[in-house]
Formats: structure tokens, sequence, C-alpha cells
């Protein structure tokens, strides 16, 4: 079995749905607390093991790269200023030489596009994708679960939470069969069925790890729903010859793509840390009574 060694982090969404912050800002660099969205993914892929990251960019995403870059003039001023902890954190954030790859995403053309992007870079190997919208809360990272499920059965992985039964036309569902190792093999993968036809409540939570026949499958795809080509579809196609497995995630996914996702995901990771809790429940506290008293006003 080949160790997962790379990840691929498809950052080049036009974020419509955050305008007007996102005219100017790339919406994985919107900060939750004090981090942008997309370092909470590339955390994640560490503490999974990951040891080079893959980012597909687009156009006016140069801010990223930037971001991943150093910065000695930044770092000189805060040493001099006496900043020795913000300097010290910055360093630990700061990626290995050699250790990230950035290629251009040139055409929306969907998620599965953008993987296939990455497939030069990547090569002959099984890698991690994380869709950085969504991001991880919980005692371990989702990506940490896929692949303990992945040394131990090989294959293709995905990870999972479930939803309402009633909701299942808004995510891709799969099918549950047998248990394998900590997860489950998957017997099918639908987008967006309708309840009444969907073959459980297990949906795709924006975690997985595959393998490199994936890129010949997405190089020869036909475009999907949204005129898009889909990654979905080159997954059910791969099914057909490779196994694909389960991970259930026991933590949360916010979907930081929705400004519902994107306000929680703040909240909760506020009030994780403790240097700023307090400073965050009271207001939210008085803020609630306050809404509240104006709700029995009305």
């Amino acid at each position: 079995m080949r160790k997962v060694r790379k990840a691929v982090i498809p950052v080049a969404g036009l974020g419509t749905r955050f305008l007007p912050a996102t005219k100017a800002m790339p919406k994985e660099m919107l900060t939750i607390v004090d981090r942008p969205v997309v370092q909470y993914a590339v955390d994640e892929a560490y503490e999974a093991g990951i040891e080079h990251i893959v980012f597909v960019t687009g156009r006016n995403k140069a801010i990223i790269e930037d971001y991943f870059d150093a910065q000695p003039e930044l770092l000189d001023t805060l040493a001099q200023s006496g900043k020795h902890e913000q300097r010290m954190a910055l360093d630990r954030l700061l990626p290995q030489p050699g250790a990230t790859s950035f290629t251009r995403q040139q055409a929306p053309l969907g998620l599965g596009h953008a993987v296939w992007c990455a497939r030069d870079i990547v090569g002959d190997e099984p890698f991690a994708l994380l869709l950085p919208d969504m991001v991880s809360y919980g005692k371990r990272g989702c990506l940490a679960g896929a692949m303990d499920l992945y040394d131990s059965v090989g294959g293709n992985v995905v990870t999972v939470e479930q939803c309402d039964p009633l909701e299942t036309n808004r995510y891709g569902i799969v099918g549950r069969g047998r248990a394998a190792g900590s997860g489950f093999q998957i017997t099918e993968m639908v987008e967006k069925p309708a309840p009444s036809v969907a073959p459980s409540n297990y949906y795709i939570n924006g975690r997985y790890i595959l393998q490199p026949e994936i890129f010949d499958i997405l190089g020869n795809q036909e475009r999907g729903a949204g005129n898009e080509i889909q990654l979905t579809d080159a997954m059910v196609r791969l099914s057909q010859s490779q196994p694909f497995h389960g991970q259930l995630f026991e933590g949360r996914m916010f979907d930081c793509g929705s400004k519902e996702g994107f306000i929680q995901a703040n909240v909760a990771f506020a009030l994780a840390r403790n240097d700023i809790r307090n400073s965050v429940l009271d207001p939210i506290r008085e803020l609630l009574s306050y809404h509240d008293a104006k709700s029995d006003a009305a």
C-alpha cells in the first residue's frame, strides 16, 4: 500500500456567495477568528501526516501564495518591536521549503477539473483532497480519521457525516455497506438524491483519499451538472474497478462557503479559545437576550 504524501487543496472558486467582501479578497482568506479559512485545511493536512500540499488557484488568488511565503520585512519588524510571540507564531505557520506547489485552473470548469489540474504535480501516487470551504472542528481533524481507515483497507476513502433524511437532496449521498476497519464499504454514490430514493443519509463532507487513476477518468470526463466536470461522476466510474470506503467523522464540519456556516465557525472556534472565550460568550448572551426581548415586544 502506497503512503499518502500529497494533498490537493482547490482554491480557485470565485466566492460569489460572499460578495462584496470577496470582490478584492479570495474567500479562502476570510478569517475564522485570526486565521484565514485556508490555514485550517493546511493545518488539518499536516496533522494527518501530509508532506506536500498542492494548491489549485485561479485569477486574483496570488495573495494565497504570498500568505504561505516568507516575509522577512515583517519578521524583522516584529523582532525589533519585541513581539517575539507573534514572530514565532508566523514561523510555525510557514511551510518547509519545497513543501507547497501552486498550479492554475484557468477556466471555471468545476471541482473535477480543479483536481485534474494537479495531475502532473501529484504524479502516480494516492493523494488527499481537502475542500477548504469545509472547516473541520473536533478533537481530531477529519482527514486524520480518513488516513487511519486508508492505512487499514487501502483503496479510496471519503469522509461522511449524517444529515437530516429529508435533506438528502442537498448533498452527495453514499450507500452504506458492510463494516470495514473503522469505516464501511460504499455501495453507491448519488449526487443530491430525493429523500424517497436516497440510499442513506450519509453525505460526503469534503475530505477524500483518492488513487491516481482518477486523473485519467477526469481527463476524459464529459461535463455534467452545471456544465462542469463533476468529481462525483468520476468517482462513480472509478468505483467500478476500485473499492471505496466511508469514514464517519465524529466532529463537525462547518460549511464556510455559506454565510451561516462561516459565522457558526467563528463562534465555535472563538468559544474554544481560552484567551477570548469569556469576552465572546458574555456579549453573545447579551445579544440573545436583547433580540429575545425585542421579539417578545413585537
